[in-house]
């Protein structure tokens, strides 16, 4: 987290682990909770289609 500008998280669950556990690697830098539940298997089609929805205003169009 040391280079980033900003931390992306899935769920409140995930953002409030990582303020606990690294409080001062987060000093003044977003994070942002895309709202999504951590339910799906790793590298679902579907998850991959809603994480590149919910990215999409920040990282701009993908190809």
């Amino acid at each position: 987290m040391g280079w980033a500008d900003v931390v992306f998280v899935m769920e409140k669950r995930h953002a409030d682990r990582l303020r606990a556990k690294f409080p001062g690697a987060l000093a003044g830098k977003r994070l942002v909770n895309l709202r999504i539940p951590d339910d799906y298997q790793f590298q679902d089609a579907a998850l991959v289609a809603l994480l590149r929805e919910k990215l999409a205003n920040y990282l701009g169009p993908q190809e």
